[in-house]
């Protein structure tokens, strides 16, 4: 893999309109080059016969079936917690 050059690192943080001053320009194309390099090595595995993984924690179904239940508290009770009511609802402040 080619080594990644302080001015291309420089180029795409003008392109993200991110400020980098050369030291840290320098750094990160030390720092980039490195991942690439080692993303080289990890394509070189030979990978022949592995079955693709797509889920690793052997969970087949987090969710649980949504169910109705009865509530035995009037909704008067439950509302007297709220800060504000308008009309039988929770009125809350606007979001946008």
């Amino acid at each position: 893999m080619k080594k990644i050059t302080k001015e291309e690192i420089i180029r795409v943080a003008e392109l993200a309109r991110i400020d980098m001053p050369e030291t840290e320009a320098v750094a990160t194309a030390d720092e980039v080059s490195s991942i690439l390099s080692f993303v080289d090595i990890l394509q070189s595995v030979d990978t022949e016969g592995v079955k693709p993984t797509s889920q690793v924690t052997a969970l087949s179904d987090v969710w649980r079936e949504d169910l109705v239940v009865s509530c035995d508290v009037p909704q008067a009770e439950l509302l007297a917690n709220a800060p504000m009511l308008e009309a039988g609802y929770v009125k809350v402040k606007k979001v946008l």
